[in-house]
């Protein structure tokens, strides 16, 4: 079972403005949870406690012609609890982040071959880096 989906989905609750009413305590908590990336115990702390608040229940499904095959039950906050979860277990805390663009700060799962990513996008990086060009050009550099 692949995880990394449900982590995204997490990713894309923590960064988002206007939660279904049910879920906005959640992304309060995930966002907390990426507040805390470079803390690997204050991480784990939190992971725990939503882990035991939102407890998973693995389900057989052959929906897709693939055969049986594991799903987590339609509970999106079990699922995204689960999914980063499963990311900080398998891959670190490191992989978890913040935008560096001082105008964003969204929360991102780096994926990266090397754990060098630092934006949430391709859009704030350009951003950042077109500032840092444009300053260096002001400071005649």
């Amino acid at each position: 079972m692949d995880l990394t989906s449900y982590a995204e989905w997490a990713v894309r609750l923590a960064n988002d403005p206007d939660p279904p009413p049910e879920l906005s305590g959640l992304r309060d908590e995930l966002a907390a949870v990426f507040d805390a990336a470079g803390d690997d115990l204050a991480v784990a702390r939190l992971l725990n406690a939503l882990l035991a608040r939102y407890p998973v229940r693995p389900q057989l499904s052959d929906h897709d012609g693939r055969g049986w095959h594991l799903h987590l039950a339609e509970d999106p906050a079990a699922t995204a609890v689960m999914g980063l979860a499963a990311v900080v277990a398998e891959l670190g805390v490191d992989r978890l982040g913040r935008c560096r663009e001082p105008h964003c700060g969204l929360a991102f799962l780096d994926t990266s071959s090397n754990r060098s990513r630092r934006y949430c996008s391709a859009r704030c990086a350009s951003r950042a880096n077109v500032a840092a060009f444009r300053a260096r050009r002001r400071n005649g550099a």
